[in-house]
């Protein structure tokens, strides 16, 4: 039995001791991390996949995010983030891919959120994001039901897999129904 890799989490945004903190993961028949990882590490891509993102700043370096890049997007009614690439590292000899960023709005909200894409035998992809937040509004985002940022971020997995499959992007958890290809 072997175990599955997980996020790298800096101690100040541990699962558990935030004020809020997601999972989603999947697991996708016929795909691989290599056909994965570009639509996730060139954000250029994510609006053509995930409708919960706007306000897209790529960083100076270009769309593809690399560890020490800084890029902007807005999300669940955020401001627009400011959001310093912690980790990138592509899937590669059988190793998963790893990307993180962070953000911060002054001292109001902070967060972490980080990504793998691993090559499962059988033909499978995993693909985990997973979130932590500090702050009021990441408490009332938690408290909330449904949960959109739980939603959204399923959106954002389903979405992945969909534009990979080059499948269009129909209905959302968020209530988003005009499709995208």
């Amino acid at each position: 039995m072997s175990t599955q890799p997980a996020i790298i989490w800096p101690s100040k945004f541990l699962p558990g001791t935030t004020d809020n903190f997601v999972s989603n993961e999947t697991i996708a028949a016929n795909l691989s991390a290599s056909q994965i990882w570009p639509l996730l590490a060139d954000i250029t891509q994510w609006p053509t996949y995930y409708r919960n993102v706007s306000d897209i700043t790529p960083p100076s370096s270009g769309p593809h995010l690399k560890q020490g890049d800084t890029f902007k997007f807005s999300t669940f009614g955020f401001p627009v983030l400011t959001c310093p690439v912690e980790e990138s590292v592509p899937p590669k000899d059988g190793q998963a891919g790893r990307i993180a960023w962070s953000f911060a709005l002054g001292e109001e909200v902070s967060g972490y959120h980080a990504w793998l894409v691993q090559d499962l035998e059988g033909g499978r992809v995993r693909i985990l994001t997973q979130e932590s937040q500090i702050g009021k509004p990441a408490v009332e985002l938690r408290g909330k039901k449904p949960n959109r940022m739980l939603l959204g971020h399923q959106d954002w997995l389903d979405g992945l897999v969909a534009k990979a499959r080059g499948e269009e992007i129909g209905e959302t958890n968020l209530g988003v129904t005009e499709g995208r290809a």
